[in-house]
């Protein structure tokens, strides 16, 4: 599964320059161990590969709105009329601009 602009299974052979340390109850590391058994891994790309379908998945579902007809059709309607700039907008653009750091 890839999706546009994010670090995708694909990762996995990039290189490695990052690391994440867990600390985990000896139950979880069995259950673990058990599953990448059974899927021919080991328990860092069982971790790794599960991790990063969650994250995809979670990103995905974040970045994408599904809207029924009623819904999609005031979302259009509301894009084709003209804002209205007024103190309270003003005010959501600034308090915006200062909390939100783009890189």
């Amino acid at each position: 599964m890839k999706t546009q602009g994010i670090i995708s299974m694909d990762a996995e052979t990039q290189n490695k320059n990052e690391r994440i340390n867990l600390r985990v109850k000896s139950s979880a590391k069995r259950l673990i161990d058990l599953a990448a058994g059974f899927e021919g891994k080991t328990v860092s790309n069982f971790i790794l590969t599960s991790a990063l379908k969650h994250a995809e998945k979670t990103v995905q579902e974040h970045q994408t709105m599904t809207l029924n007809a009623e819904n999609s059709r005031i979302f259009f309607d509301a894009l084709d009329d003209p804002v209205c700039f007024n103190q309270k907008l003003t005010a959501a653009f600034e308090e915006y601009d200062k909390r939100v750091i783009t890189k």
